[in-house]
């Protein structure tokens, strides 16, 4: 990478540029120039698609080869267009726990015989669309920035914009407008995957302008910016998510159809167990998970919900943590999770977290140097 940017020390060039000159994904090149603009070997410029120059230290980072350590950098397979089909039985690549960017720790689960990240990275080598269904809290995002370090991900909710995906004109620190591309583009120019968290509570008409990019066209048109065409460089891959039964989310026919593989994701308390959460309160988990499945009820605790009330129990204790999870419960289930929990832990009466009476004065704990600060008060 730094020998193409230091032959050329006149040229701009973009992810696409270099990736086509050195015949190497857009993932891997991009992660290259980003490591040589952090160490100050090459300098970065342009807003939506970045471009890459050549600058004093280039030459002297091109005579050294970097080996980066194991582990850094996710294994990717080439693209569909340049490789035969993978067969099902082979070794998966991906065999325990995978760091995601955030630094947390992701735990693969079992997809047809697989890894669920090994999966998805077969599924986005045959470039096959994938959505993922299935309660808030039960690990989707996890699972996909697990699987796609190179991930971009959009946020969606009833006040998304064909901008928010595809770009808009912003104000410039000149006072002049300057049009910023958004994640979409991003990641059909860069090559890179991108998440449509929350798909189905976005208007229909904003997802039409994502639909070009995932058939056969494989490219948008920006209206906004010129009428641009914006061709998908290889690599680029579209997974989205949906919680059935949330408020607004309607999966409509034009959406699903985009989506060859629709993954059904839940809660796995086995994996909850090992993370060492309260038996009992996994215990009720389930309980309530299978009352959801039977239409008894319409909310049970899942993963994110279980490894929330771990840490509130290490901080307040397992009364104050109990009755946590009892009033974060949709108020028309709480009662009946209320009554899951008094039957699994052998209390008497469990309550929603409230604040009670107020302390006296001498029970109030000072928070640290509060002393000292009014000692100093009074000196002056």
């Amino acid at each position: 990478m730094a020998r193409l940017l230091a032959d050329r020390p006149v040229d701009k060039l973009t992810i696409g540029d270099m990736a086509r000159h050195l015949g190497h994904s857009h993932g891997a090149v991009r992660n290259a120039a980003l490591t040589l603009v952090r160490r100050g070997e090459a300098d970065q410029s342009g807003t939506g698609q970045p471009q890459f120059r050549a600058n004093a230290k280039t030459a002297a980072a091109a005579q050294t080869a970097v080996i980066s350590p194991p582990g850094t950098h996710a294994p990717r397979a080439q693209a569909a267009s340049a490789r035969t089909t993978t067969p099902a039985a082979a070794t998966p690549r991906w065999t325990g726990p995978i760091r995601r960017a955030g630094g947390q720790l992701y735990h693969p689960r079992e997809l047809a015989d697989l890894p669920d990240v090994e999966a998805l990275n077969r599924l986005r080598d045959a470039d096959v669309p994938v959505l993922l269904y299935g309660p808030p809290g039960t690990g989707k995002t996890s699972l996909v920035e697990a699987a796609f370090p190179d991930l971009l991900t959009v946020a969606g909710d009833g006040d998304t914009t064909v901008g928010d995906l595809i770009g808009e004109y912003t104000q410039a620190d000149g006072g002049g407008y300057v049009f910023q591309y958004g994640p979409l583009v991003t990641a059909m120019t860069e090559g890179r995957a991108l998440l449509i968290d929350d798909a189905t509570l976005i208007s229909p008409k904003v997802l039409a302008a994502l639909y070009p990019a995932m058939d056969g066209r494989r490219q948008i048109q920006v209206k906004a910016h010129k009428g641009e065409t914006i061709k998908a460089e290889p690599g680029f891959y579209v997974v989205a998510g949906h919680n059935p039964g949330v408020h607004g989310a309607v999966l409509t026919e034009a959406l699903a159809s985009r989506f060859s593989v629709q993954i059904q994701i839940g809660t796995d308390y086995d994996l909850a167990l090992a993370l060492k959460i309260d038996a009992r309160v996994v215990r009720v988990a389930r309980h309530l998970a299978r009352q959801v499945d039977l239409g008894e009820l319409g909310w049970a605790p899942q993963l994110r919900e279980l490894l929330s009330y771990q840490k509130t129990e290490a901080v307040l204790g397992t009364k104050a943590a109990l009755a946590n999870l009892v009033g974060i419960a949709p108020v028309e289930d709480r009662d009946a999770v209320a009554d899951a929990v008094i039957k699994a832990v052998g209390v008497k009466t469990i309550a929603p977290l409230t604040l009670g009476k107020q302390l006296p004065a001498s029970a109030v704990r000072k928070p640290p140097g509060s002393a000292v600060s009014a000692h100093r008060g009074r000196s002056r």
